[in-house]
Order: C-alpha cells, then structure tokens, then sequence
C-alpha cells in the first residue's frame, strides 16, 4: 500500500517514521511519501496561502499549489483522495478498514482557515475528521489516520496482535497484565495464572463485555 503525504509541513511527520511504522517502511511493507505543498508553488516565494474573498479572520490555501501537487503526485486519478478537515465524517475503525480497500491512499492537510473549496470539489473524493474538535492544521490527523490504516496492511504487525483489540468485534479489548505477578500489592488474576486457555478465553471474553458495557455502551449493538 501506498500513502501520499500532502503537507507545507513536512518535518511534521518525522515521528510517523519510527517503531512499527518505520520498520514496516524500511523492509518495504509499505510505501509512505511525504511531499511539501510548497514545492509545486508557481509563485517565486513559494507562497500557499492567501486573504479570503468577502474578508475574514485568518488566511487560506490557494487552489493552484494543492491542484498541482494532487495532479503531479496522481496523474490519473487512481488514487483515493482525502482531505483531513474538522468538517469530515469522523473517523474510526470501520473507516479505517475501507480506506484499506485502496492501493493509494492521498491524505491532504489543510492549514490556517483551510483550503480553497474548489480544491475539493475539484479533487478531493472523501473528507475526515477526527473528532469533534479543531486542530491547527491536518497534519496530526493524517498521522493518526495513517497509523491506525498502515497496522492492518499485511506483514506490518503479526495477525494474533490484531486479535481481540478495542475496536473488534468484542468491543473494548480486556486487561493485560505482565511480569511481575504481584505489583504494588495487586496480583494478577488468577485466571491468567492457571495456562487454563478455555477458562482464560472465558475470563478475557466477560472482562471485555464489562469493559464496553461500562465505558462504551454505544458498541454492544454493533
């Protein structure tokens, strides 16, 4: 899978290339591109942004560099394109599974008051967001989608980890525990003690319903 980075900020994503990610990248499981927005500016100070028509608060991404850069990046428009914006459908992991659907996925981060509409009507396929909240800019949420999307693309994290996760079908993913067996007083259940793996499996299965019926009772009827 290939994922295109549009950006004014590209030292922004540094960090996207560390841990599992990084290591997915460098052995050639995934193919993630970063490109400056700037770089396909046609004026000579590589200028991105512009005043509002009707006036306003702020500045706005002019159409010319974002439809360059869109165009050179996916000429034929075999790639599906997305516009991280406040004003998107909110992500999550059902969105996550049908952007995985896509060889090449565009992600394009907006800045200041956003983009020039005719940027989206032009190029743009979907808009996300993710959450109900505004950013500075989209590229901390082309991160998220990027990581969450680039786990389930084969090879990058083994098949067991992604098991039983929050999220899944089971909702809430269980408690985990590790070594040592008593911390600060606490003891691991002893369920998870007794290598009974049928017993183990019930234990994690309840714990997981209580989870998402306290904290998330939205998912059980999902």
């Amino acid at each position: 899978m290939k994922i295109t980075i549009l950006t004014l900020f590209p030292e922004m994503f540094t960090p996207l290339f560390g841990s599992i990610i990084g290591r997915a990248v460098k052995e050639g499981k995934l193919n993630i591109e970063v490109v400056n927005i700037r770089d396909y500016s046609e004026n000579k100070h590589s200028k991105c942004d512009d005043y509002p028509f009707g006036g306003g608060a702020g500045m706005v991404m002019m159409p010319q560099p974002l439809g360059s850069a869109i165009q050179a990046v996916d000429p034929e428009h075999k790639a599906h394109r997305v516009y991280l914006s406040p004003k998107g459908t909110v992500f999550n992991q059902d969105k996550a599974f049908g952007l995985l659907s896509h060889e090449h996925l565009i992600l394009l981060c907006g800045h200041y008051e956003g983009v020039d509409q005719r940027v989206i009507d032009l190029f743009i396929d979907e808009e996300i967001s993710i959450g109900d909240y505004v950013l500075t800019g989209g590229e901390l949420p082309a991160m998220v989608v990027c990581d969450c999307v680039a786990r389930y693309v084969d090879g990058v994290i083994s098949g067991q980890s992604l098991v039983d996760e929050t999220f899944g079908e089971s909702g809430l993913e269980y408690p985990q525990y590790t070594r040592p067996a008593v911390y600060g007083g606490v003891a691991v259940p002893e369920v998870l003690l007794s290598g009974n793996h049928a017993e183990i499996d019930k234990w994690r299965r309840e714990q997981s319903r209580l989870l998402t019926k306290n904290r998330r009772p939205d998912l059980l009827g999902k």
